[in-house]
């Protein structure tokens, strides 16, 4: 018979479910699944077709991520609350949310800019914990947010809203950028995660409300 020992370490790829981290994780994990599940009702998905958008929205970033830093088994396969919560979010909003709503665009952005906060954060963290430099754990935290959302897009037949020329990579750059700077001051940990997010989340809002754009690179002659 084939036996198969694994090192407990090893398990250890998710947070523990009484920190504060961990409930940001949960609070990303519900923004970007109902960001998934908005964009796919609208586009009359049906049940399964918008739980596997959320499903790709809310872990995709996550496990490249983790796939990159070598970091398993990948933190879904761990804790089954992931796939939990991510099915009962999209459910409630399969049920309750009209597709034709005039909001639709006001919901996906908030709930979008809900899970960049988070899921940059929690990138950043775990590239960090695992021993990378600043530069490649600002990458990893931009990387956790962008690939779920890409992904949700390509799927919808849509414009991936991070190639358009909305405040969003540099928001979450920004937050991270911060959250270093607090770090390196002493701050303590959670008012760093928290000022971070809310940075985050304060820019993002702003170029969404005042329509804050980058524009193209152009040489005229």
């Amino acid at each position: 018979m084939l036996a198969i020992v694994l090192d407990p370490a090893v398990l250890i790829t998710t947070f523990d479910p009484r920190s504060l981290i961990y409930f940001f994780d949960m609070i990303g994990i519900i923004a970007c699944s109902v960001s998934g599940t908005i964009l796919a009702k609208h586009k009359n998905f049906d049940v399964f077709g918008c739980l596997l958008v959320s499903i790709v929205t809310a872990i995709g970033g996550g496990t490249v991520r983790d796939v990159i830093l070598d970091r398993h088994p990948l933190f879904w396969m761990v804790d089954m609350s992931y796939l939990t919560l991510i099915t009962l979010s999209s459910l409630v909003m399969q049920i309750f949310f009209h597709p034709n709503s005039r909001r639709v665009d006001k919901f996906l952005k908030l709930s979008d800019t809900i899970g960049l906060s988070a899921f940059t954060l929690i990138g950043i963290k775990v590239a960090d914990s695992m021993g990378t430099n600043v530069p490649v754990a600002l990458l990893l935290g931009v990387i956790t947010i962008i690939v779920g959302g890409i992904i949700r897009d390509m799927i919808c037949n849509e414009i991936p809203l991070v190639l358009q020329q909305e405040i969003y990579i540099t928001a979450a750059l920004t937050g991270g950028v911060l959250y270093f700077a607090l770090r390196n001051l002493g701050v303590t940990d959670w008012v760093a995660d928290i000022s971070a997010m809310s940075t985050i989340f304060t820019l993002r809002m702003l170029a969404i409300r005042y329509d804050w754009q980058f524009p193209t690179l152009e040489w005229k002659y």
